[in-house]
């Protein structure tokens, strides 16, 4: 199907939107980009960027831009908590590039991404509600009369819209788990090119530099059966962030003694959508699969959904048998990786001290003995090129 000429709307100046709204406007789309937010401001703190959602970053044409606003990273290194021995190397290059990322230093690479290619971002615009009565979707915005769309992109979030409005009400389950994070100024070199995952009973806590390393990105991870709101901007306690961690020793301790400010959110699972889109409108991104963060999974797939959706709508005679196409890639791929990432924490918060001795010793053992084991084993991530071809995205 041409695009030239055919109008989109995308709803959500996040990742996945940003980075939609590009590649379709790049193939000759007419997209306008809607943002409840009065500005595109810094949201959240680091992201890792695997080579799966880097290759679609270069397609965009957008590589060089990305090294230049990114720390490449070697991989990842499991510790113990205890004094931060190595616990598991992962070297992970082989794949591709890994970068490290500020979110708000990718988002406004991706803003000027979309809006050099010709869309029309509108800000502070609040769409109610969407309605999926006839062809075309309805949107409700405040302020506006309701419009009929061509073709809508829910980009929106965990509180999409279009979600509602295919699944009616769902109720998230909170997992148990509450996050803190927080920034710490450092000196270039002061630590590897690479995350570190410190691993303790049922707490971990993540490490890795950003902006050139001059920042360090802090997330740690806590077991609670305390209830915590959702949402990014949750100011916490610094006291409480270095209680909660206290028994960590090696270079985890002197972090913590740095931390004027941190911010706290619970964790919750929502499920992966079981419909994706309805008459010519489509979730992407966290709208359509939200994921916990243990496998630094979610703006990959957000990039992954972009270019996925792209190529559809240019390689189908209609909108909806393109859409059912892309549900039909996406969904597979997208589910193992969100139950990978559930996975990932139980593995990193064993309690038990034989339990864990036992497993950080096969590991040690694993990859000293053959160290391209465990990496190989994420290939099916990693190695995973959408630009490349389009294959069923679960192998």
């Amino acid at each position: 199907m041409n695009l030239i000429g055919q109008d989109v709307t995308v709803l959500g100046a996040g990742i996945a939107g940003l980075a939609t709204a590009r590649a379709l406007a790049l193939r000759g789309a007419r997209v306008r980009l809607l943002e409840q937010a009065t500005e595109i401001s810094e949201v959240g703190a680091g992201l890792q960027i695997s080579p799966n959602g880097a290759v679609v970053l270069d397609a965009l044409g957008l590589g060089k831009e990305f090294e230049e606003i990114s720390v490449a990273s070697r991989g990842a290194v499991l510790r113990d908590y205890a004094q931060g021995a190595e616990v598991l190397r992962l070297d992970l290059t082989r794949f591709g590039r890994f970068g490290l990322v500020h979110r708000a230093d990718l988002i406004a690479l991706l803003e000027r991404g979309a809006r050099d290619a010709g869309v029309q971002i509108e800000l502070g615009v609040h769409v109610a509600s969407v309605h999926l009565n006839g062809r075309r979707p309805v949107l409700f915005i405040d302020g506006a009369d309701a419009e009929r769309d061509e073709l809508l992109v829910a980009a929106d979030g965990l509180h999409s819209r279009l979600r509602a409005a295919l699944l009616g009400d769902e109720a998230p389950r909170f997992t148990g788990q509450v996050a803190w994070r927080t920034l710490l100024p450092i000196e270039p070199g002061e630590v590897p090119h690479e995350a570190q995952v410190f691993m303790g009973r049922g707490r971990h806590l993540v490490v890795y530099p950003l902006r050139g390393g001059r920042l360090l990105n802090v997330v740690g991870v806590l077991e609670t059966p305390e209830w915590t709101a959702e949402g990014w901007n949750h100011a916490g306690d610094p006291a409480a962030f270095r209680a909660h961690f206290s028994e960590f020793g090696g270079p985890v301790r002197g972090w913590l003694e740095r931390v004027e400010s941190v911010m706290v959110w619970g964790l919750f699972r929502h499920g992966v959508a079981t419909q994706w889109h309805g008459s010519n409108a489509v979730l992407i991104g966290d709208a359509a699969h939200p994921t916990l963060p243990f496998l630094a999974q979610g703006a990959c797939m957000a990039l992954e959904d972009a270019w996925v959706l792209a190529e559809m709508l240019v390689s189908h005679d209609t909108n909806n048998a393109a859409l059912d196409s892309f549900e039909a890639l996406r969904r597979p791929r997208c589910r193992r990786i969100v139950d990978a990432a559930t996975a990932n924490a139980r593995n990193y918060h064993l309690r038990a001290g034989p339990i864990r001795g036992i497993a950080h010793a096969g590991l040690r053992t694993i990859g000293a003995v053959a160290p391209g084991f465990m990496p190989d084993r994420f290939a099916w991530l990693y190695a995973h090129d959408v630009t490349a071809r389009q294959q069923p995205s679960g192998s």
